[in-house]
């Protein structure tokens, strides 16, 4: 997949490649690799269209198109929900600040990041954190004391 991302790739043939029935390789993959095998595949996918956007010398069509994509609206939202901005934006972005970087470096700076699956707080769907107390910053409850079937629960003296 990492090799022939623009290929036709699909999980049928994925799984007979690796002797296995698709649902087996499916659970075996997302097991081995944290993703689904289609997800794995449209990341990488991004990510070689990231470098091709940066080199701006392509439409987004056209990197659309080889990086193995057929629909240019799929592309576009995986693109944003991956990347964070349309293809068209980051294209037109100027890519200078990472000129100096190997690119075996800015490949890690530049890798996207499902959003979501990064932390498992990670922004709701209207982008904003969502955030959980952790258990050594949340507040204790205060200790009760037996309460009989009826009647409300007094905190137990000497308690916070």
């Amino acid at each position: 997949m990492d090799r022939d991302y623009a290929e036709p790739l699909d999980v049928p043939a994925l799984a007979r490649d690796a002797l296995m029935s698709p649902g087996h390789f499916s659970r075996s993959f997302r097991a081995a690799f944290g993703e689904t095998p289609y997800s794995y595949l449209m990341t990488r996918r991004i990510e070689r269209a990231k470098a091709l956007l940066r080199r701006g010398d392509l439409t987004v069509t056209e990197v659309c198109m080889a990086v193995g994509c057929t629909s240019l609206g799929s592309f576009s939202s995986r693109f944003t929900e991956l990347v964070g901005e349309s293809p068209s934006a980051y294209r037109a972005r100027n890519h200078d600040d990472g000129a100096a970087l190997p690119a075996c470096v800015a490949k890690i700076h530049t890798r996207p990041v499902r959003r979501g699956e990064a932390s498992p707080a990670g922004p709701d769907r209207s982008g904003r954190e969502r955030t959980r107390p952790s258990p050594a910053t949340a507040e204790p409850e205060p200790p009760t004391a037996p309460v009989p079937p009826g009647a409300r629960p007094t905190p137990v003296p000497g308690s916070p």
